[in-house]
């Protein structure tokens, strides 16, 4: 997975991430030759050292590191910190390992749980106690951001950190997730949003430190950066209603450069899917199910977030969201009963105008074509081609309105209407007047 997660290991994905402890309380790797380079140049550095270089030392022979402003004045707490140092170092099972943990360290008892532990442990969680501490903000989770998981493990890749993957044979983790349309578009919409946040804040990975690798940098910059691709994917959707619409093609003439230039591109295209689903070990059908749901997804939760993070940037306007609902349906006899569910939100506005619009331009282009003197049927072909396409990508969301029943919610009606004769309306009234201009 090195071609978009970058040297330093994959981003943080969310469910089923486990972290050192010493990562999460922002001290450095404990590695001697830390990385400081894009190009490779390195650095010698003792075990233990801390972000800030001003305060550069080992933990261990480190008095004035002034463990209850940064993290809370839990006694018990904070000399744990310095355990968990020692227990997160590389095993010394080899000579060229330097400040290593012996074989076996982890093996020795541990004192007993007693209720002193435990009353401390239900101290240390509340959230009195991490006030004017560096909790989450240079230590911990971090605050301030809808998408918390992926500022975390950017801090923590930032400060020179790597991740692995781990499958176990058995699933190490399992959890919830919602499966009706509706909420699975405001979680779509919520980690857009996150990524927007992250791309205008100091979190962007432009600003990060040279301890953060060329490729790794570049992963990072691809969470910020995607949801803007919302303004060309709605682009493209509209595109074959417009050429179908004005009765032309995307180019002025289907010559053979441009037919090369498409073959390049499918081909390229075609490749990476095999290549995604060889990697990923899923079915053609799984992958896709994906691509149709980030056609959706993309033209409805990503653009939204996009005009919500620059209304909050430009206008300071904050933007509330609400716990996306992961419980089951009425039917306890049917696990699918939540898939059934439909209700109507704002993000359906999009992909249903260019369902509508598609729709509506295929019968305006065949129309014209059947009853024009010199019919281009090859033109007709292109815009219906390329029409059918994006229609095919929103025949889920389609599926998803019809709900349990295969029936169509009122508004939809209501909006296919008012769609429908607007443009035909518009195309009436651009027609005579094109139509006057030639007589005249």
């Amino acid at each position: 997975m090195r071609a978009l997660d970058g040297l330093q290991g994959p981003v943080y994905v969310g469910t089923g991430c486990m972290f050192r402890r010493y990562a999460l309380y922002g001290f450095l790797p404990p590695r001697a030759n830390e990385y400081l380079g894009m190009f490779g140049s390195t650095k010698k550095r003792a075990p233990g050292q801390l972000e800030d270089e001003s305060e550069a030392q080992p933990l261990t022979s480190h008095p004035d590191l002034d463990l209850p402003k940064k993290f809370g004045n839990s006694a018990m707490f904070n000399e744990s910190i310095a355990v968990a140092e020692f227990q997160g170092r590389p095993l010394a099972d080899h000579k060229s390992v330097k400040n290593g943990r012996p074989p076996g360290a982890l093996l020795l008892p541990r004192p007993p749980l007693d209720a002193p532990t435990v009353a401390e442990a239900i101290a240390v969680i509340s959230c009195w106690c991490e006030d004017k501490t560096d909790w989450g903000d240079k230590i911990g989770w971090i605050y301030g951001s809808v998408t918390e998981d992926v500022v975390t493990g950017y801090r923590m890749h930032n400060r020179g950190w790597r991740s692995v993957y781990c499958v176990t044979k058995r699933d190490a983790f399992r959890g919830t997730a919602p499966i009706n349309l509706t909420d699975r578009l405001h979680q779509v919409l919520r980690w857009a949003t996150g990524s927007v946040e992250i791309f205008f804040s100091k979190n962007n990975a432009l600003f990060g430190s040279r301890r953060l690798k060329f490729l790794q940098r570049i992963a990072y910059l691809n969470v910020g950066i995607y949801p803007f691709t919302s303004f060309f994917l709605v682009t493209y959707c509209f595109l074959p209603a417009l050429c179908l619409f004005t009765g032309t093609f995307i180019v002025q003439n289907l010559d053979i450069s441009f037919l090369i230039y498409l073959l390049t591109i499918t081909v390229t295209l075609t490749l990476i899917s095999l290549l995604e689903i060889r990697w990923s070990g899923v079915g053609l059908e799984e992958w896709w199910r994906n691509e149709q749901f980030w056609a959706i997804g993309g033209t409805s939760a990503h653009l939204i977030a996009v005009i919500q993070g620059l209304l909050k940037v430009v206008a300071g306007i904050e933007i509330s969201f609400t716990l996306t609902s992961k419980s089951a349906g009425e039917d306890e006899d049917d696990i699918y009963a939540d898939l059934y569910i439909v209700k109507w939100t704002g993000l359906f506005f999009m992909p249903l105008t260019i369902i509508v619009v598609n729709l509506v331009a295929i019968v305006i282009g065949c129309s014209r074509t059947l009853y024009s003197e010199i019919p281009e049927w090859g033109k007709l072909m292109g815009g219906l081609f390329f029409s059918f396409w994006v229609l095919s990508h929103m025949y889920p969301f389609v599926k998803g309105l019809l709900g349990r029943r295969g029936r169509v919610p009122t508004i939809v009606y209501v909006w296919s209407g008012l769609i429908s004769i607007t443009v035909s309306l518009l195309w009436i009234s651009i027609t005579s007047e094109n139509r006057g201009k030639l007589e005249v």
